[in-house]
């Protein structure tokens, strides 16, 4: 049960990384410089990881066959860069409880790839148990979900502006690059390549999309020494720790269990904000998390 440790534990760290990042973006700090710095810091720190001899690092980089680097392009440019930044401009446009609630689309989109690029069939057992674990899912987010079908009944349509559509434009995006970097990351894993490596790539690709945006003068650089500071504390966390844990979990699971396995997220993240916050976890979303492991781990046990 290994795998699914190490997605819990990768939840918990991106979880963490919450009463930092989000105080920065309300202070007045955008998304855009957040993503950027983040994607800079972590490409330098993976530097190394290009020119070791042990794995002939640029060798190897060098050798990539086009499906090699489709898939770092999946990985890092649109799930790592682009799908962050559409996830957090979402906010801008929709209600922040929807577009929480079409994140919830993200196991099914991962699924659906990982049948077509992984060749991940889809077994009687393991539908069963996949519905188990969006059933945790769906009670470890049900504060949200209520509040969002309340809110829809009430008003009797789901966007009310052109704008609201552009915010599901967006929150899409996020769903399914994030999805889709599930999938390539376990392709990418499968094909010889470790985890430092694939964050090596991850983060380049990431920083080479987002270049024109302070290029083209569209982000302002704040030269604050405390925003670069906590920007590198979010790279330890998250960008580094926590996804270090996540590839450890995802060579070991199925792409499609990762996923669903990732729904501890928001659970953990209630339960940070409830230790530090003073935010409350009720008896529901421990339950949801119960039924969640539960089902992961029987996933994981019988190989489904």
């Amino acid at each position: 049960m290994a795998g699914i440790g190490f997605i819990i534990l990768a939840s918990l760290f991106w979880a963490v990384d919450g009463p930092i990042r989000y105080p920065l973006i309300q202070g007045g700090v955008s998304a855009s410089r957040i993503v950027f710095t983040e994607h800079l810091y972590l490409t330098i720190l993976f530097l190394p990881v290009f020119f070791r001899q042990k794995s002939h690092g640029l060798l190897k980089f060098k050798r990539l066959r086009p499906g090699e680097w489709a898939a770092f392009f999946a990985v890092g440019a649109f799930g790592s860069a682009l799908a962050t930044l559409a996830f957090t401009r979402a906010f801008m446009y929709l209600n922040p409880t929807h577009v929480i609630l079409l994140q919830k689309l993200q196991p099914v989109v991962a699924i659906s790839l990982a049948n077509i690029f992984l060749k991940e069939r889809l077994h009687k057992h393991f539908a069963i148990w996949a519905l188990v674990c969006l059933a945790g899912g769906v009670i470890i987010g049900h504060r949200e979900i209520f509040q969002g079908i309340q809110e829809i009944m009430s008003t009797g349509h789901f966007v009310s502006s052109t704008d609201g559509y552009k915010g599901i434009g967006l929150a899409l995006v996020a769903v399914l690059g994030w999805g889709g970097a599930t999938v390539f990351g376990k392709k990418l894993s499968a094909q010889g390549f470790n985890s430092s490596e694939i964050m090596a790539g991850r983060y380049l690709a990431g920083l080479l999309v987002l270049l024109p945006l302070p290029l083209s003068g569209q982000m302002e650089i704040d030269a604050r020494p405390e925003i670069w500071l906590k920007i590198f504390c979010l790279v330890l966390i998250s960008g580094l720790t926590g996804m270090f844990l996540y590839y450890q979990g995802l060579k070991r699971l199925s792409a499609r269990l990762t996923s669903l396995t990732e729904m501890f997220f928001p659970f953990l993240a209630v339960v940070v904000n409830w230790i530090w916050l003073g935010a409350t976890l009720d008896v529901g979303q421990v339950f949801g998390a119960i039924i969640l492991l539960a089902g992961s781990m029987v996933i994981q046990k019988n190989h489904y």
